[in-house]
């Protein structure tokens, strides 16, 4: 702790003497983007070109009403190059940039394209990672991943972001992150969350918005922050879209395929993505379990083979109505659909000191269906001229899930084969849960010098039913039913309020302060064990941000938060499931929700090179437990509250242009943690710093081919009881455009050397395991692509709708 702390100490002096680096002079380069009926153009690509063919020089992306700044610290000749779906291209004459110079290019008129997108090449220029104040923004739309991957695989390449081989998704180096598509929530298990961001190909996605400490305008539900999906929007009047099929091959085949259309008529837009795709994987697992007894230590040697296919359908669709320039009005929904099947093979050989060996052979059969629906209705309006804005939002989310698996088992003794006996454990799962929300916000400027208030309310409404039916059978018998089976009935009430201002203290310290207040009813009623779990409290939520101009090229952003993750319903049923005849899962209705409290120091140089520190102090956080029964040698699984976890973090993102044709996006981050916690009569107290470094390199080949590489590695690391060996992998990936771009060939390779192997242990108190995963990652993925269009350029106007809704059946 010592050694950890000097380093964060050393590092805190090092930024606060950072300035220095503040000294060159930054050049601003603005203006603003209009069609040719004078309306604003939003989210164009904008960026100064090198005159003497050297490639980009630097580049932004115009914002919602047109405008955009270009700040750099380059010069030379170069010329600004503007450009949008659906329009012509601006190119301005050449010019000479000056360090410390201040251009207005004015008002620049990007003309409708008539002749369609079929006859019209666009070249991303923006840069591929955007940091803002409160958020970094991370390009997704054409780039070659994007295109060969689906919505999960390109979260975990995001900054500060790690995908486990779960699905579980760790930002910052915690657990507890809100995922968002359009400012919509998800709220749904983490399952089937990752099934979920698995059935939609990245290649629907515009960008992602990462956000460590969201204000008191978002829910304050996610106890590690945000990450928005934002989704594409159509641009062409008429018919505009693509066809995408493909697969992947990692030892089975998994095919994919999908539709995405826009279409616009008058004041009319919608849009409509379809796929359907499969997740293939053979799940290679190797677990040693030691137990103390009275003959000495008795060891069970686990080999198992899981094998598993899911099959999902996804469609997002939406219908947005423009009133007038002043209102809008907007429909949209999700539905999905999941059936999987999964065999695990398992063999376990059992030796105690003076004893024969013993052997269980286990193979589970089990089988899934799920259904989700999502609507949304949105009402967007400007009340006046001065900005003030109302936006209002109702949603309703439903899903349906099911299960049935079937355990059977044969134990022997040496080689007495005549006497192996056998039993079985049927396990019926069904689940439904329905949530309600409603929601309305309101923005208004009051004061000089931009000053804002915004405020809100929200309800939402939430129930869920979960009923388990347990059964067991001795050899070929009848299935009697088990005491364990159990109908679980969860209700959840949440009414909130918050009130943000964002304002200046003077040109260069701007700073904006919320409050948000949040009244929770929850009723857990476990109808078979006739147990009522009730809680009721109220909580307050504040957060300030404070960003300090230091320079032209360096800013300092200062945020502190409040944050609260409410335990999911599964969690929370006291139902029991087996994995197998000797390890099983249980639930936890004393569980309590976590509240973490956060603070943030971030460095932003240049507008691109960002350096952060941050600390996290977690109260009753949630943390996989393991508890064993060294008479029946037997491990069970939960989910309880640790007295206190602390996290201190150090994040570098750090973009390198080699060549103009080769670039990188490198970040490392450096993470404390510490998880104290009394667990049955035995204290856990244990810390460790641990290490992520990723870097990627984007390059642009000859005859039109783009390739990107990604590295990752994870030093060791401790969660909880467990601890975690240290394991990397590397992805690439390559793309091809012919027939005018409307043909897109992309093929792509994931852990190419098989190195993302996870080897953990517990060695705490009387548990003494260790184990070794490998899920088929290696692997090789192959998509075409066609596009589409039909009809002339049009602007479409930015909808809003709700800003949060719903994430939680977690974990």
């Amino acid at each position: 702790m010592k050694t950890t702390s000097i380093f964060f100490f050393t590092m805190l002096i090092y930024f606060l003497g950072i300035s220095n680096l503040a000294a060159a002079e930054v050049s601003k380069i603005s203006g603003s983007l209009l069609d040719q009926n004078n309306n604003p153009i939003p989210y164009a690509n904008v960026a100064l070109i090198a005159n003497d063919g050297g490639g980009l020089v630097d580049g932004t992306v115009s914002d919602e009403e047109g405008n955009f700044l270009i700040e750099t610290v380059k010069t030379g000749e170069v010329i600004l190059v503007a450009s949008s779906i659906g329009y012509t291209t601006f190119t301005s004459e050449v010019f000479e940039l000056i360090s410390g110079m201040k251009k207005d290019m004015g008002s620049l008129l990007l003309e409708d394209e008539m002749t369609g997108l079929d006859a019209v090449t666009v070249q991303s220029t923006r840069p591929e990672i955007i940091i803002e104040p409160d958020k970094t923004i991370v390009n997704v739309e054409g780039t070659v991943m994007a295109e060969g991957s689906n919505v999960l695989d390109v979260i975990g390449r995001s900054p500060g972001i790690y995908v486990d081989q779960d699905g579980i998704i760790n930002l910052n180096g915690r657990t507890g992150v809100v995922v968002m598509i359009n400012d919509r929530q998800t709220y749904m298990s983490a399952t089937d969350l990752a099934n979920f961001l698995r059935a939609m190909p990245a290649e629907n996605i515009k960008s992602l918005e990462v956000i460590n400490n969201p204000s008191s305008r978002f829910d304050a539900e996610g106890s590690a922050g945000v990450i928005n999906i934002i989704l594409k929007k159509n641009t062409v009047d008429g018919l505009f879209g693509n066809v995408q099929s493909g697969g992947q091959y990692n030892g089975q085949w998994a095919p994919m395929t999908g539709l995405a259309l826009n279409v616009k008529k008058g004041k009319w837009t919608s849009n409509l993505n379809a796929n359907y795709s499969q997740y293939a994987i053979v799940n290679e697992l190797d677990i040693q379990r030691n137990f103390m007894v009275p003959e000495g230590i008795s060891n069970f040697g686990q080999d198992s083979r899981i094998q598993q296919r899911d099959k999902n359908w996804f469609a997002n669709g939406a219908v947005n109505y423009e009133v007038n320039e002043m209102h809008n009005l907007g429909f949209n929904f999700q539905a999905s659909t999941s059936n999987d099947a999964a065999n695990n093979t398992s063999f376990t050989e059992i030796t105690t000191p003076g004893e024969e060996n013993s052997f269980l052979s286990s193979e589970n059969d089990a089988s899934g269906h799920s259904d989700r629906i999502f609507a949304n209705l949105h009402y967007a309006g400007k009340l006046d001229t001065l900005g003030t804005k109302l936006s209002a939002d109702v949603d309703f989310t439903r899903m349906n899930a099911d299960s049935e698996a079937l355990l059977e088992n044969s134990y022997w003794i040496g080689e007495d084969f005549e006497n192996t006996q056998m039993d079985q454990i049927l396990t019926l799962n069904d689940m439904y849960y329905t949530i309600f929300t409603s929601k309305v916000d309101l923005v208004k400027p009051v004061g000089k010098n931009g000053a804002t208030l915004e405020t809100g309310l929200k309800g939402s409404w939430v129930r869920s039913d979960n009923n388990l039916d347990l059964s067991r059978a001795i050899a070929d018998g009848p299935f009697e039913p088990d005491p364990n089976s159990n109908q679980f009935i969860y209700n959840e009430n949440v009414l909130a309020a918050y009130g943000s201002y964002k304002g200046k203290f003077s040109e260069k310290v701007s700073f904006q302060a919320g409050l948000r207040g949040e009244y929770s009813d929850i009723k857990g009623n476990s109808v078979t064990l006739g147990q009522v779990n009730t809680q009721e409290y109220f909580n307050l939520f504040p957060s300030v941000f404070v960003q300090h101009q230091i320079s032209e090229k360096y800013q300092i952003v200062y945020t502190a938060n409040r944050r609260i993750t409410r335990p999911n319903y599964r969690l929370l049923n006291p139902f029991v499931y087996y994995i197998d005849p000797l390890t099983s899962e249980r639930g936890n209705p004393n569980l309590k929700p976590q509240y973490s409290n956060n603070f943030e120091m971030n460095h932003v140089v240049n507008g691109m090179y960002q350096f952060t520190l941050g600390y996290s102090e977690t109260e009753d956080a949630f943390m996989q437990v393991f508890i064993q029964d060294d008479e029946s040698r037997s491990t069970t699984t939960f989910t309880d509250n640790f007295d206190k976890t602390r996290n201190a973090n150090f994040r570098a993102i750090v973009p390198v242009q080699l060549r103009e044709w080769w670039g990188t996006s490198n970040m490392l981050q450096v993470n404390y943690n510490r998880f104290k916690s009394q667990i049955g009569d035995d204290y856990l107290d244990n810390s460790q710093t641990s290490f992520m470094v990723r870097s990627q390199h984007n390059l642009t080949l000859p005859k039109g081919f783009k390739f990107e590489i990604m590295g990752m590695y994870l030093g060791p690391q401790i969660w909880g009881q467990g601890e975690i060996a240290g394991f990397g992998w590397v992805d690439a990936g390559i793309n091809k455009s012919i027939m005018k771009d409307k043909l897109s060939i992309s093929v792509n390779a994931t852990d190419i050397f098989r190195t993302q192997v996870i080897r953990a242990k517990v060695d705490f108190a009387d548990i003494d395991t260790s184990f070794r995963q490998y899920r088929s990652n290696q692997g090789i993925r192959f998509t075409l692509r066609w596009s589409f269009a039909k009809g002339d350029s049009f602007r479409v106007n930015k909808s809003s709708g709700s800003d949060e809704e719903r994430d939680r059946l977690n974990q």
